[in-house]
């Protein structure tokens, strides 16, 4: 978490971040179109939320087509996480299985998310569904993975110790390796997530009406690039609270992880 003593200094650098790009869309003489200031980039952000000269973009308001974006990755990169915990653990505990899945899923994660995109768009059409099932690829191996390292990295005495208290094999999973491999699931679902959001906004150039992604596709294609920094800045923040979620998540269930 942020320490209160750090607050000034993070407002200072975002600030002085400001001021320096107000400066250069000022007095470098760069052609608006191609930078424009932040205020007219923070003006774009006010026209597409509320009905001041507009009702919205593309029929929708920016933060309709920010939910929209969410509600895909949501489902993706929940999906994502859940199945690849449970095919990490299962490989983790299985040496026999790891040495015969292990290489596919090393390949699977070494294969950028956006080259299944044609395929996904042909085999499930162009919408939602070709959408969460990329990003779901683009999660599941990364988090499988983690969470793999994790469990295998487990000191095998506590799971001797519980097993010899009369733990079955489910509850050795929740009570020992579970939490003992948490902050590398944690680790590994950040990850995940950063791909995820690069995926979408990829995959919302394809029929990614309403979808922050798709909007600052259509709005660089139409030179409105004060929408177009504007969309970045709003998917920039988004990735950001999600990553700030997971950490504290990570904080709840490892806290000395987070104090380390």
């Amino acid at each position: 978490m942020m320490s209160a003593k750090r607050i000034p200094l993070h407002l200072g650098v975002f600030a002085g971040a400001i001021a320096l790009w107000w400066l250069i869309a000022r007095f470098t003489g760069i052609d608006p179109v191609l930078l424009p200031g932040p205020g007219e980039v923070a003006r774009r952000l006010v026209d597409t939320n509320l009905c001041t000269t507009q009702c919205g973009v593309q029929d929708y308001f920016l933060w309709q087509h920010l939910l929209a974006t969410l509600e895909r990755i949501a489902v993706g990169l929940s999906a994502g996480i859940i199945v690849g915990v449970l095919v990490g653990w299962w490989l983790g505990t299985n040496p026999t299985a790891r040495s015969l899945v292990e290489p596919y899923l090393s390949f699977l994660r070494a294969l950028p998310p956006l080259g299944y995109i044609g395929l996904l768009i042909v085999w499930f059409g162009i919408g939602d569904q070709s959408k969460v099932i990329l990003l779901f690829l683009a999660a599941f191996p990364t988090v499988a993975v983690a969470t793999l390292l994790g469990v295998t990295g487990v000191r095998q005495d506590w799971i001797r110790a519980a097993a010899s208290l009369g733990a079955g094999r489910g509850q050795v999973f929740r009570t020992v390796e579970l939490p003992a491999a948490l902050p590398e699931i944690i680790s590994g679902s950040r990850v995940a997530a950063g791909l995820c959001w690069s995926a979408i906004v990829a995959a919302e150039m394809n029929d990614g009406i309403p979808g922050i992604g798709g909007l600052a596709y259509i709005s660089g294609t139409q030179l409105d690039t004060s929408l177009t920094i504007a969309c970045i800045i709003v998917i920039g923040v988004a990735a950001l609270i999600v990553d700030k979620l997971l950490l504290t998540v990570e904080g709840r269930f490892s806290p000395w992880r987070t104090k380390q």
